[in-house]
């Protein structure tokens, strides 16, 4: 019974907490059903070793590639995923089905158009089951705006993924061959990695093709594709002629690992929280490094015994110290203004005592700060100010250079560091080290330690760029959502840096920058005076002509690449085929939607914006939608090395234990690693992974899809999706048999009017769903409308209507009432599958194939079909109140007779007050007999008296009851004692409801709605205590 309406608490059961709640229940389903299936294998194999099951044999596609899948034999005995899913992809594909639709003018249909730029995956590996989210929200977005009627356009593509790709093969080439790409040098090592991006740019690509991705093949890009690099090589060209790339000599994050430099989005800030010993690439695994400490040491003053007191958290900068900052207002210094210390370790550098109000803060330590201008950018700054020396002391491989004086020449760093330490004991000049909660810089892609160091580089002066973009953004031309990122978006524009684009790599877009080296001339290679731009060799030629001025001159290439964000921030449309005006570009451009995660909103969504708005005067996308991050059922970031990289495909088809740990050999993890890897897998997965369909994990994916940051990933759960896909194929396959030979569909999907209660019933849930689909996909709320799909098919459709059709469809029906449950059951098929269709394609393509088509209908795939939309014409409203009455009643009787431990011959009796509601019950019997399993009959009375004795009842409505027969099964006592019990609570929950309807003023401060729903609940109690007063009465006459 429902608690009494609290007039305070009044909630909407279609708000965003029930559907959480819902998405929570149909979790804990999928797993529970998930669960059932694994625990039961001893049971399988013993069924096996009775019987072969030859509809277990692998199966074997002989579809031609392109061709259509022969679907004149009769349905499968059950459903596999493997078999479903074949050939409709290259069918789709040779179609071309994929391609955009256009008018016979060459243009966008009357309905609208919807574009959607890959975000193209690196070459670097397989794709993991991030970007099989990525393909699931893709697609089912294009496809879903294809059934609406729009052009639409998936271009697909492949990133170079500069640092990433040289470095993975750079591992490979040493394991593999013990070489570096030195020994290969430039041009075969770039070979070799062409031929790395050739395999797994095909490996990705049938990856997504298993995905289900309809993506234009014909339109597919790479970043480093002849058109794309014309773009690219046009955008630093343009970007430098407007002034704002430019060249500097200036800090930068160098990786020593990979020498090179990255940007600050690049490195990654690791928090300690006190002295840690930390492994660092390049040195032997033994050894350990302290971080997370600060060190105090003293300067001697030049020509005095006085000493200065300074300190640090990387005691081996002080070799490139070129200053010592007070506080001008600090009288503990105010006698070492314009004085110098002398370095211990470096002769003859005298180091001057410069006075800063910025860096220096009196109450901090000593109050004296040491300034190492070329290693850090705070100092960079104080260097700047007062014309400091700026004296790098790190070679590109981690060692220190000469500058760093005889005793650390050649050096590495963390050597260098521990070395620093002990000599500056033997001097007496070391004070103490104590705990420092500090972060430090580490390299997203390789975990080493980044060091700020000044290198001359090409940086994008971002500023005007992103002024504009915020500008945009502000004025409605650049949807963000969800609105967190929102907020990140603003927060990051208006605190933008310089870009350093250059980078010391082989693999990717070669600066179009040269070095105009002037016969005769000393000349400064660090700023760009001497440098020239070219979109050619003879364009950069002609421009150093006029630079050198007649003097004869060589141009030299510059040799760093591009930072792979700059060709990746030109992808919306360099694949249209900007910057020549091409007929995409002219139509497609700018693209309706950027899908992504929002681990990347900065890395590359605000480049592409910046640079878009730049060199088009177009916002490059109207509406940017950040995804959340999957990460493991146990809700950890996704890493080789925990075993946790999930490939899509072996979702899809399965992978036994043994097959998932070989896998891990494939990658470049060293020994160690492979066996933590294997142990988590282990863990996570010790049967392996169940087969489960490119259906069940786009579903899964899309249903976890809530609007969240991050998604904790439970294969079980997608485990039970394929289980709804199961129930999917068998309802219709059994509706199949409905639809005898005889069958043809009317021409037009429109109801007549004349259809039974549950026809109008579930006319009218379809047009519901219908409705609630279409709004949850336009405001991208994924979760809710698997939710609302995933109802209709299992709570209304089959567990309702198609039960409920049976005895409609029976040889004793009339022809007119068999017909229409046909028409109707046809409709709901036809309709539920394709509303179905962007989330599952496979299965429902290969369904509707099966269904008849209705006359003058010559569409050739569901992806095609339009998609239903809200129809009035099914619009049902009354029906759908009466029959939901007759529902509830039922489920009323179940519930009853399952109290008592009925299973058979049960036999219902409805009390029915009112003439309308028993005229409806007298009408649907049928129903409720056809949708109890184990129900015998059921009765419509009017009178208490008609009810037989030994009869348990329960409520419905003030004005409705359900009896069930239980003499001679059920324990008298208990069930008396049973009665009392419900009689007790329900007489106390009178009380509250006549306490609350009983305040003085309680007429004038209830809302009126609120007073009525009391009042039936109040009729409601009335009748329960009524009821259960009878059902107490009868147990009593039979002891």
């Amino acid at each position: 019974m429902a608690d009494i309406v609290d007039p305070n608490n009044v909630r909407d059961p279609n708000s965003k907490s029930a559907a959480k709640k819902e998405a929570k229940r149909l979790e804990k389903e999928a797993k529970l059903a998930a669960k059932s299936a694994k625990a039961a294998p001893s049971a399988e194999k013993k069924v096996k070793a009775v019987k072969k099951d030859d509809t277990e044999a692998p199966f074997v596609n002989t579809t031609p590639k392109g061709e259509k899948k022969d679907l004149s034999e009769p349905m499968a005995a059950g459903y596999n995923p493997l078999a479903v899913e074949s050939s409709w992809y290259d069918w789709w594909s040779a179609q071309g089905f994929f391609k955009p639709q256009l008018t016979a003018d060459g243009k966008p249909k009357p309905e609208g158009q919807f574009v959607i730029p890959c975000p193209p995956p690196n070459v670097t590996g397989s794709l993991h089951i991030g970007h099989a989210l990525t393909v699931a929200i893709q697609d089912g977005l294009i496809r879903w705006n294809r059934m609406l009627g729009k052009t639409t356009l998936f271009v697909p593509g492949f990133d170079h993924a500069g640092i990433s790709t040289q470095s993975v093969v750079e591992k490979r080439l040493y394991k593999t061959e013990g070489k570096t790409r030195h020994d290969l040098g430039r041009e075969r090592f770039l070979e070799t990695v062409m031929d790395w991006k050739n395999d797994y740019q095909s490996r990705i690509t049938n990856q997504l093709h298993r995905l289900g991705g309809s993506y234009d093949w014909d339109r597919v890009a790479f970043t480093m594709d002849p058109k794309l690099s014309k773009a690219v090589i046009e955008t630093f060209c343009r970007l430098h002629e407007d002034g704002i790339i430019y060249r500097a000599n200036r800090l930068v994050n160098w990786c020593i690992k990979l020498n090179t430099t990255l940007s600050n989005l690049e490195v990654e800030q690791k928090q300690l929280t006190g002295r840690t010993l930390l492994n660092i690439p390049g040195y032997d695994a033994k050894e350990r490094f302290e971080f997370g400490v600060i060190t105090s040491f003293a300067y001697p003053i030049e020509g005095s015994d006085e000493k200065i007191v300074v300190a640090t958290t990387r005691p081996e900068t002080m070799l490139g110290d070129t200053a010592v900052a007070v506080h001008p207002d600090d009288p503990r210094y105010t006698h070492l203004h314009g004085k110098f210390v002398v370095h211990p370790f470096v002769p003859n550098r005298r180091i001057p005592i410069v006075c800063d109000s910025i860096i220096v803060d009196m109450e901090f330590g000593t109050g004296a700060v040491k300034i190492t201008p070329a290693h850090d950018p705070n100092d960079y700054e104080v260097g700047v100010r007062h014309n400091l020396e700026f004296i790098n002391i790190l070679n590109d491989d981690g060692t220190l250079n000469a500058n760093a004086g005889v005793l650390f020449e050649g050096v590495k760093r963390f050597h260098a560091r521990n070395k620093v330490v002990q000599l500056l004991k033997e001097k007496g000049l070391f004070v103490e080290v104590k705990d420092n909660p500090m972060q430090i810089p580490i390299c997203s892609k390789s975990g080493d330690v980044i060091e700020p160091v000044l290198k001359p580089q090409w940086w994008v002066n971002c500023k005007p760029l992103a002024e504009e973009a915020i500008k945009r953004t502000r004025a409605g031309e650049l949807l963000i959502t969800p609105k967190q990122s929102e907020n990140d978006w603003y927060r990051w524009l208006e605190g933008i840096q310089d870009w350093c684009i250059s980078r010391q790599l082989w693999w990717g877009h070669r600066c179009p920058a040269y070095f105009v080296r002037i016969e005769g001339k000393d000349q400064e290679t660090n700023d760009g005076k001497n440098w020239v731009v070219g979109r050619t060799r003879e364009e950069a030629t002609e421009r150093a002509k006029f630079l050198a001025a007649g003097a004869p001159f060589v141009l030299e290439q510059d040799e760093d690449v591009l930072d792979t964000w700059f060709s990746s921030g030109l992808w919306p449309f360099s694949i249209m085929g900007w910057p020549d005006k091409t007929p995409d570009l002219e139509t497609f451009y700018p693209c309706t939607l950027l899908e992504t995660g929002w681990d990347i909103l900065f890395f590359w969504v605000a480049r592409m914006v910046l640079l878009g708005i730049h060199l088009t005067g177009k916002v490059p996308f109207n509406e940017v939608l950040c995804h959340a991050m999957i990460r493991d059922a146990h809700g950890r970031k996704m890493s080789k090395s925990l075993g946790n990289v999930i490939d899509p495909i072996d979702v899809i088809q399965g992978l036994p234990l043994e097959d998932l740990h070989q896998k891990l050999y494939e990658g470049n993890l060293d020994e160690k690693e492979i066996v933590k890897a294997k142990a988590g897998q282990k863990k996570d997965f010790p049967k392996g992974i169940p087969q489960c369909g490119t259906d069940a994990l786009r579903f899964a994916l899309c249903a976890y899809s809530g609007g969240g940051r991050d998604i904790n990933l439970e294969i079980l759960r997608v485990e039970g999706y394929r289980k709804f896909c199961n129930k999917i194929f068998n309802a219709t396959k059994f509706a199949m048999l409905k639809l005898d030979g005889e069958f043809v569909p009317e021409p037009i999907a429109k109801p007549t009017g004349n259809e039974s209660l549950v026809e109008k019933w579930i006319f009218h849930k379809l047009n519901i769903a219908a409705i609630e689909i279409n709004q949850c996909l336009a405001d991208r709320n994924f979760m809710a409308a698997t939710i609302a799909v995933h109802n209709f098919w299992l709570y209304e459709l089959c567990d309702v209507y198609i039960e409920a059709m049976k005895p409609m469809t029976d040889e004793s029906a009339s022809p007119a009432t068999r017909k229409s449950a046909q028409q109707t059951l046809y409709t709901c098929l036809d309709y539920g599958l394709r509303l179905l269709h962007p989330f599952m394609p496979f299965v429902t393509e290969e369904l509707w194939q099966r269904l008849p088509r209705r006359a003058n209908d010559s569409t050739p795939s569901i992806m095609l079909a339009s998609y239903p939309i809200s129809d009035s014409d099914f619009v049902f409203e009354d029906a759908e109140k009466k029959f939901d009455l007759v529902f509830s009643t039922l489920k009323a009787g179940r519930s009853l007779a399952a109290s008592y431990n009925l299973q058979t011959d049960i036999q219902f009796f409805i009390h029915a007050q009112a003439d309308h509601e028993a005229e409806l019950f007298q009408s649907q019997l049928f129903t409720i007999v056809a949708l109890t399993k184990g129900c015998k009959s059921a009765e419509v009375v009017r009178q208490l008296s008609e009810i037989p004795s030994g009869c348990g009842g329960g409520v419905v409505t003030s004005s409705i009851a359900i009896h069930t027969l239980v003499r001679g099964l059920v324990d008298l006592d208990l069930e008396i004692s049973k009665c009392e019990k419900k009689l007790d609570l329900a007489r106390l929950n009178l009380q509250k409801i006549v306490k609350v309807e009983s305040q003085p003023d309680y007429t004038e401060t209830v809302p009126e709605n609120v007073r009525a729903a009391n009042d039936d609940k109040k009729k409601t109690i009335e009748a329960e205590i009524a009821t259960l007063e009878l059902s107490k009465s009868m147990f009593t006459e039979l002891k």
